[in-house]
């Protein structure tokens, strides 16, 4: 899972060029077979027009250059993201902010904030595991302005829930009842790199994060500040 985008694998592009030129090959191949065929029983007083076969060849060799530098930018695209990999390897056993309802819960912690838009009469915070089904919930500050969240991976009954990537969401109406506008942010702990179409990946347990949705960066330790990225 991508947290915040959606990645594909760099594999399949990797491989489109060299299976473009394996096809073209193939055809050029055939095309010669055919020619040399035709040549061989061409009938002597109409003889085949060289400039029908030869433009074939101009087009066959248009499209091999043009595998050719599709292929070189693949090369490039590769290192480009070889070296972000290596650039990012700092962030490894930090700990990352991100925008986003979703909470990263790691060695039965996880952090997160939110920021409403005005002061509300209530405010609630709900967790939700993958399937949607709430697994834990409480009153927050309702205040207006930016609050942190923390979380100990435990159910409202209090059973300690596995690590993993869960939904956050914060439910906030004024005297109205109208709702409040909350933004949210999380916090998760990298724990590798790696590298995608979108360039290099952070990742936080077995989910991923775009190296470009980082908001902040801090040491691993408790209490300590974010450092703007």
């Amino acid at each position: 899972m991508i947290l915040g985008a959606t990645s594909t694998s760099a594999a399949p592009a990797a491989s489109k060029a060299t299976t473009d030129q394996n096809k073209l090959t193939g055809d050029l191949n055939r095309f010669l077979t055919l020619l040399v065929t035709q040549l061989q029983n061409q009938d002597p007083l109409e003889p085949l027009d060289a400039n029908q076969f030869t433009s074939q060849l101009v087009q066959f060799a248009s499209v091999e250059q043009q595998i050719n530098q599709n292929a070189n930018l693949e090369k490039l695209l590769a290192a480009q993201t070889g070296s972000g990999v290596g650039a990012s390897m700092g962030y490894l056993g930090k700990t990352v902010e991100a925008k986003g309802s979703v909470i990263a819960l790691q060695e039965g912690s996880a952090d997160a904030t939110y920021t409403l838009a005005a002061k509300a009469t209530d405010a609630v915070a709900i967790v939700r595991d993958a399937s949607g089904k709430t697994v834990y919930s409480s009153k927050v500050d309702p205040a207006a302005g930016r609050h942190s969240f923390h979380w100990d991976g435990r159910t409202t009954e209090g059973r300690a829930l596995d690590d993993g990537t869960y939904s956050l969401q914060i439910l906030a109406k004024n005297y109205t009842g109208a709702p409040v506008a909350a933004t949210q942010t999380w916090f998760g702990r990298v724990t590798g790199i790696g590298g995608g179409t979108d360039g290099a990946m952070l990742n936080i347990g077995h989910d991923q994060l775009r190296l470009a949705d980082v908001l902040s960066v801090q040491e691993t330790a408790e209490g300590a500040a974010a450092t703007t990225h």
